[in-house]
């Protein structure tokens, strides 16, 4: 799928002059900050001048005082009303004093005569020019902060300001956006979409029929699979103003600024009504209240209140559709998820095969593909593949191409990249030992027999011997068929090829190794869901022990409680299917034994051996569906 960048435009809308724009958004952030700086500069300059002027003096006491003027050592002085004395010494320095109050002021008016000592009066306004500049800076300052609260408050209706308003992006119609043609794939989900924009373009036919459109559609599926980017189309087809915005930026540290933010986001929603609101991991907010699964927050649950009550309660947002995204359906609480909430969920999967190869004719149109280049293939081999990882995986198999100083992409950058992106990268500083070596290719080249000898099992595509990841080798099985249902005879042959690489080492060494750990693992995972979730075990009957749901998100899954003699028999059923397959895997290598041992010396001397020349060895043709791959590590 593809996600073409947008190019904003112009837009006319009845509401533009309850909407602010970006350049009066501008505007006024400049006329803040200027405000704040010559607030700023005003008060550094009182401060300045409250200051300037203000020579050094010494303080002297009265009694000093007036022994320097009998001494002749004082020039002149300036008294204050209040009695404060402010003069220069005959020496040039500054001094103050301070008159006591019972002290008569005719006699120090006389005494400073006699001493020939110049005086002067400060009149009555000095005090009020000190008392101004004393205070004017703190005025200032107070009325600063009272205009930014003012300002905070009628942002956003509290103090908090801008805390309280949504932050959602805008999506206008006119603007060109993804259309559906631009998702691969996904008919279905792209049909019920279609639908709900239909509805909000021409309502009058709907209301005729008496049917009321849907209030929400919420989207569910594994990462990756393209929910947002159908999101995004539905902004392009739908010609009417769409809002975006995570479900993550509702909540916040302070209590009830979520709550207020979804109100904030459905009034802008009603006044350009009919309109769409995305949002996208609604997980965040909507996670279910209360019970011990879930911890309780009273900022999340108030924020899902107030969008449950926006969305069906007494004042509900008539023209207001909401699409939402998760990958964690179960753990939404179920007043969110009944009729007149969300009354469709669309169900986005992992695509299938031919959405596969959609998906990479998308991802390929900017590339130069070679004649080798089998886009079918390459879609066959990436069973289980999300969207993102496809687009992933043409990326890689680029930046393959990039290393090699070429532009043109070739089946094997492809089939590079698929080894990155499932085995990871490749180890060329790996050097096995001379027996480690063979040992590792008597194991792929068991599990490439067998999986050739078993009539229900993934052809062979690859053996490869060159460490990657984790893995010291590995056999790649390409899928004929994309399957939907699996039977015991199936996954008979899956857990034969599973153990066929141990059993290629107990056969020709007499012992296994540490390199079927992996093998080992897989098996017993298979074994264990055919005994306790597929009931394929008769020994225990049509009954399911299946682990609980995990929905699409990775998370801990939890199996039911079994008593002892159940899990006692589980345990002993799944060793025994492991038994049989590897049983059977044995006897088949032991039949073939010829093959095995020539197809051990081709990859210790090619490393690399294509699936038909295994194919050869054994004189048959490939023949099977499904999808696997199996390797040593």
């Amino acid at each position: 799928m593809s996600e073409p960048e947008s190019t904003p435009g112009s837009t006319s809308d009845p509401a533009k002059n309850t909407a602010t724009s970006p350049e009066q958004a501008r505007r006024r952030q400049r006329l803040n900050w200027i405000t704040a700086v010559v607030g700023l500069v005003a008060v550094v300059v009182l401060f300045w001048l409250g200051g300037r002027g203000a020579p050094t003096s010494t303080e002297l006491d009265y009694s000093t005082f007036m022994q320097r003027v009998e001494a002749g050592q004082v020039d002149k002085v300036t008294i204050d009303p209040d009695g404060r004395v402010v003069g220069t010494q005959t020496d040039g320095s500054a001094f103050t004093s301070q008159i006591p109050t019972a002290a008569p002021p005719e006699d120090l008016v006389r005494t400073l005569g006699e001493h020939d000592v110049t005086i002067a009066a400060k009149g009555p306004s000095a005090a009020w020019t000190s008392l101004l500049l004393t205070f004017a800076p703190v005025v200032l300052l107070l009325g600063f902060f009272l205009w930014m609260s003012r300002r905070a408050s009628g942002a956003g209706g509290s103090a908090l300001g801008g805390f309280g308003r949504a932050k959602a992006k805008v999506v206008d119609s006119e603007k060109p956006q993804t259309t559906f043609a631009d998702v691969a794939g996904y008919e279905g989900a792209k049909a019920e979409l279609l639908e709900v924009v239909d509805y909000l373009r021409r309502p009058e036919r709907y209301h005729k029929a008496g049917a009321v459109g849907p209030g929400g559609v919420l989207m569910v599926g594994p990462p990756g699979t393209g929910k947002t980017l159908i999101a995004r189309a539905v902004a392009g087809e739908a010609g009417v103003p769409f809002y975006s915005v995570s479900g993550s930026s509702f909540v916040e540290l302070f209590v009830g600024v979520g709550a207020a933010r979804v109100r904030d986001l459905f009034a802008q929603a009603r006044q350009r009504s009919p309109s769409i609101i995305f949002i996208d991991e609604i997980d965040a907010i909507g996670q279910r209240r209360g019970g011990r699964a879930m911890m309780s927050n009273d900022e999340r649950e108030q924020t899902l209140d107030q969008l449950l009550a926006e969305m069906d309660g007494f004042d509900p947002a008539t023209g207001v559709v909401v699409l939402a995204a998760t990958n964690r359906p179960d753990v939404l609480d179920a007043a969110l998820l009944r009729p007149g909430r969300f009354d469709r969920q669309v169900v986005i999967p992992l695509p299938n095969q031919a959405e596969r190869l959609s998906i990479l004719q998308v991802h390929c149109r900017s590339k130069q593909l070679a004649d080798d280049v089998e886009l079918p293939k390459v879609a066959r081999s990436t069973p289980g593949f999300s969207g993102a990882d496809l687009a992933n995986l043409a990326n890689e198999a680029a930046i393959v191409a990039v290393r090699d100083d070429r532009w043109v992409l070739t089946a094997g950058d492809f089939d590079a990249a698929r080894d990155r992106i499932i085995l990871g990268r490749r180890e060329k500083g790996t050097v096995l030992l001379a027996d480690e070596r063979r040992l590792v290719a008597a194991h792929e080249a068991g599990h490439a027999l067998v999986a050739a000898l078993c009539p229900r099992a993934d052809p062979v595509e690859k053996v490869s011997i060159l460490p990657s990841g984790q893995a010291l080798g590995v056999t790649h099985q390409l899928p004929v068929d994309e399957r939907h249902l699996y039977t015991k005879s199936w996954f008979d042959d899956f857990l034969t090829v599973r153990l066929a690489g141990r059993a290629a080492e107990q056969l020709l060494f007499g012992e296994g190794s540490s390199g079927a750990a992996d093998d080992l693992s897989q098996a017993t995972s298979v074994a264990t869901r055919m005994v306790t979730d597929f009931g394929l075990a008769p020994e225990l009957g049509p009954v399911s022990y299946a682990e609980s749901s995990r929905a699409y998100a990775d998370g801990v899954a939890v199996r039911p409680l079994l008593s002892e003699g159940t899990q006692e028999k589980v345990e002993q059923l799944v060793a025994q299917f492991l038994r049989v397959a590897e049983q059977r895997a044995t006897e088949l290598l032991t039949d073939h034994r010829p093959a095995l041992e020539a197809l051990i010396d081709q990859l210790i001397d090619r490393e690399v051996i294509d699936g038909a020349e295994v194919y050869a060895l054994l004189g048959n043709s490939p023949d099977g569906s499904g999808g696997a791959a199996t390797g040593q590590g």
